[in-house]
């Protein structure tokens, strides 16, 4: 244990290291699908930002939140001059169209991800997925249902480390309100990342802000999410509450979790790209 906790910190050394001699630049509003709608192509757009002139860089892709209502993409602070690429993604939002094309767009945000990391100095072997919110609900639902990355040809056990924000793990409170499901009442169907819990998934990192001050029972449901993943067989599922931060300030020592977890899978990959 002690040489493992050694590897993570020589890794998370030498990804600071490496990020404070290099140029980062930011390519924006990259089409990651093509249609003739004209919502499609004002929001289908993503942001990439990478380190200049260096390769098998890990890399996070980010969902922003928004209650697939609102909401828009950006490059979060935290995961800026850390040696990685961020690609920072939009997607169509309720009401103007299902829940199903909002998680499409994900997917497709994703596999787009895989076919062009390496032209930006990524690796696809550490692909990390992560949102808050509605982008964590995101990041669940195309990790744990293969058939929406599989839609385009991308197998979801690739990704390297899945981490929901707070995000839902029951069926999304957007989608119930637009069925005129209160939010207090609990839904888990198809659409819900507890519905397709699975034992052979990628790692799962699972962080909620306090159970007090969170929405709803947010915590809650990530608790059973979490032991739900665990009795299906799931070693590598995660569970953190974050005391004395909400909904909305959670986020910022959330990503300190999620690089620590990312500076661990690389370690234990041999850090760095064969």
């Amino acid at each position: 244990m002690k040489r493992f906790l050694l590897m993570i910190c020589v890794a998370m050394c030498a990804m600071t290291a490496s990020a404070q001699q290099t140029t980062y630049q930011t390519q924006r509003d990259i089409c990651y699908a093509t249609s003739e709608d004209q919502y499609a192509a004002e929001r289908c757009k993503l942001d990439v930002y990478y380190p200049q002139d260096t390769t098998g860089c890990p890399v996070v892709v980010w969902f922003h939140g928004g209650g697939l209502t609102g909401g828009n993409k950006y490059i979060p602070k935290p995961l800026r001059e850390c040696g990685m690429v961020v690609v920072a993604v939009n997607y169509r939002l309720m009401p103007k169209v299902d829940i199903e094309e909002c998680i499409d767009d994900a997917a497709a945000a994703v596999a787009w991800t895989f076919n062009h990391a390496e032209e930006y100095g990524g690796d696809v072997r550490k692909i990390f997925v992560a949102g808050h919110s509605a982008g964590g609900y995101l990041t669940s639902m195309i990790g744990l249902d293969k058939t929406w990355l599989a839609k385009y040809g991308i197998d979801a056990d690739s990704i390297a480390a899945l981490a929901p924000f707070s995000g839902q793990a029951i069926t999304h409170f957007g989608y119930r309100q637009q069925h005129g499901i209160e939010a207090t009442r609990p839904t888990i169907d198809s659409l819900a990342p507890l519905y397709h819990v699975r034992g052979d998934a990628p790692p799962l990192i699972i962080i909620s802000g306090d159970r007090e001050l969170e929405l709803y029972g947010r915590y809650e449901e990530q608790a059973y999410f979490w032991r739900m993943m665990k009795l299906n067989g799931h070693t590598e599922t995660y569970l953190y509450e974050l005391d004395g931060f909400n909904h909305g300030k959670m986020a910022t020592p959330a990503f300190h979790i999620l690089k620590n977890h990312i500076a661990a899978i690389v370690a234990k990959s041999g850090g760095k790209s064969e």
